[in-house]
């Protein structure tokens, strides 16, 4: 009988002993499984925070891009968040380091906006002072642009435009000329008949020019494509130039008529053919025509 009451209470011992360990299982499965779940939604917390610092460097770079030179605040803010994405990387996946990665995240993200604030304050800027230049530049273009197949008349070329610092001539026109003896000067269109060419223009009035001896260069072009005249060059920086003769006047900011003569080469006649006309203020065409001689 009591053998059979040991028994009994063996079992009884047993089975306390068995749904124990296997409570204590049990709870050992769901810590466990609690701790694998925290500890993943921790890494996927800490992802998240280095795809947004990742997504703010890229923003930076962007900034940093878009500027010809490079703005030192976006620059070293840049590098602040590569150095946080560094740190990040190697750290332990704990709630307090996250949260301390959080705190340092919201605070670039302030100053992020910020600076890009203030960088796209300065590209408006730099977009309005670019598109003033760039005016600038295409009204100055217009001013020196001269026709480059040199077989337009004059007008389409003697624009002047009176806030340039630099002398024009208008009204070009130039022919051959019979020359008499009492220096009367009749124009002809015959070669043969012509004893020189005349080259007749007007300096245009310029303010901005200062008063004084002044000159321009003279180029005529003879059927041939021979530069008739002195046939001398100057040198203009880069830029060679040959003429026939330099037009030397005194200028008084007032328009002045001025009239030249070039000479064939010696006992030679003039050559039959359309002969062009330049006229240069250095090594800038202010204007050109061309006429023809039978």
């Amino acid at each position: 009988m009591e053998n059979n009451k040991s028994s009994i209470g063996l079992k009884v011992a047993l089975g306390i002993a068995v749904v124990l360990f296997l409570g204590m299982a049990f709870y050992s499965m769901n810590l466990y499984q609690e701790s694998n779940k925290v500890q993943q939604d921790l890494t996927e917390e800490k992802q998240k925070v280095m795809d947004e610092l990742s997504l703010m460097a890229s923003q930076y770079d962007e900034a940093i891009g878009e500027n010809e030179v490079a703005n030192q605040n976006l620059i070293e803010a840049r590098a602040r968040i590569q150095g946080l994405m560094d740190s990040l990387k190697i750290s332990e996946t704990n709630v307090k380091s996250l949260w301390r990665y959080k705190q340092k995240y919201a605070s670039l993200q302030k100053e992020m906006d910020v600076l890009l604030a203030q960088n796209d304050s300065l590209k408006v800027s730099n977009a309005y002072l670019a598109t003033s230049l760039d005016s600038t530049r295409v009204r100055l273009e217009e001013r020196t642009m001269f026709n480059d197949s040199l077989l337009l008349q004059n007008t389409a070329l003697a624009e002047v435009v009176s806030n340039a610092a630099v002398l024009s001539a208008v009204d070009l026109k130039a022919s051959g000329v019979i020359v008499r003896t009492s220096g009367k000067v009749i124009p002809t269109e015959r070669a043969g008949r012509s004893d020189k060419i005349r080259v007749c223009f007007i300096v245009a009035k310029n303010k901005l020019v200062q008063a004084g001896d002044q000159e321009l260069y003279i180029q005529v072009i003879d059927p041939k494509n021979n530069i008739i005249g002195l046939n001398e060059q100057v040198q203009f920086d880069e830029v060679t130039l040959n003429y026939s003769l330099i037009s030397k006047f005194n200028y008084e900011n007032a328009n002045l008529n001025v009239c030249e003569f070039i000479a064939p080469r010696g006992d030679e006649d003039f050559d039959e053919g359309r002969y062009i006309v330049n006229v240069f203020n250095e090594k800038d065409l202010v204007s050109t025509s061309e006429f023809t001689l039978k």
